[in-house]
């Protein structure tokens, strides 16, 4: 273990969730190095969660542990987690769907649930709406830190009991290759889809090339139009459209200093299928 120690949830941070869960792990530890992916994901949006942590995970040291919590099921018969990745980095999350994408790109080595009699904050045990603080902020300090081995969070579970949401992956022809808009990169309104890059590529375009985009929701065009692409923004004027790779090597739609998501009400998840094909 490192000391990192990093939090994501649907918290926001216009109240005290979020310290709580920091002042729990510094009194478990003071030296561990606290860090954010975001507290922002959309209120008990899963697999918006599991995007980020796969956006964010490969790059933190191994040994770093995450605590995740989007958890609509608090207090249910849901299990809670620790996973580690291939890389060597801890997930602490309910089992609700928030590995999928690093069970699907990254890879799970071992999954063991939290036995949350013994990791577990002191006189929490009638407090059943608040397991980031009580059960996965503790349990991710105690590991963090080395005062419990990732042997002593709980019994080892089989990878199969990883709970996966449906991915709509891609599907590629002779000329053309389809996949979902998975989800934004927010601040400024480009849509990221499901299509590897290598898929794209397959289809034999070049950088300035115009690919023939289509947009549906729910299989009814909403957006079709003729779009360069390019390496970066600034292959494209203000104000224009470009198709390029993203951090996570997949094809994504945005437009120069603009939203493309705002520009065309375009919104995320199954519903909202994409398409490139070659001219």
């Amino acid at each position: 273990m490192n000391h990192f120690l990093v939090f994501q949830s649907d918290f926001g941070l216009v109240d005290g969730a979020v310290s709580a869960m920091k002042g729990v792990a510094y009194k478990v530890d003071p030296g561990l190095i606290l860090g954010d992916i975001t507290h922002d994901i959309t209120p008990y949006n899963v697999f918006e969660a599991s995007y980020r942590l796969f956006q964010t995970v490969n790059y933190w040291p191994a040994g770093t542990v995450f605590v995740s919590v989007v958890d609509p099921g608090v207090g249910s018969s849901r299990k809670s987690v620790v996973a580690k990745t291939r890389g060597g980095q801890y997930i602490v999350t309910p089992n609700n769907g928030t590995l999928t994408h690093l069970n699907a790109f990254v890879g799970i080595e071992t999954l063991r649930e939290i036995e949350e009699r013994t990791n577990r904050l002191e006189n929490s045990l009638l407090s059943y709406t608040f397991h980031g603080r009580d059960v996965y902020a503790y349990t991710g300090a105690r590991l963090a830190s080395q005062t419990i081995s990732y042997e002593e969070v709980g019994a080892q579970m089989a990878l199969s009991e990883v709970v996966s949401l449906g991915l709509y992956g891609a599907q590629q022809d002779e000329t053309s290759v389809t996949g979902q808009i998975d989800i934004l990169d927010v601040r400024f309104g480009s849509l990221w889809t499901s299509i590897p890059f290598d898929m794209f590529r397959a289809l034999g375009f070049e950088f300035g090339d115009y690919v023939e985009v289509r947009i549906c929701n729910n299989n009814m065009p909403v957006y079709m139009n003729r779009i360069v692409y390019g390496r970066s923004f600034a292959d494209v004027r203000v104000g224009e459209p470009i198709v390029y790779m993203n951090s996570v090597n997949h094809m994504a739609l945005a437009i120069n200093q603009g939203s493309f998501a705002k520009a065309y009400n375009i919104g995320v998840g199954i519903p909202w299928t994409l398409s490139f094909t070659k001219m």
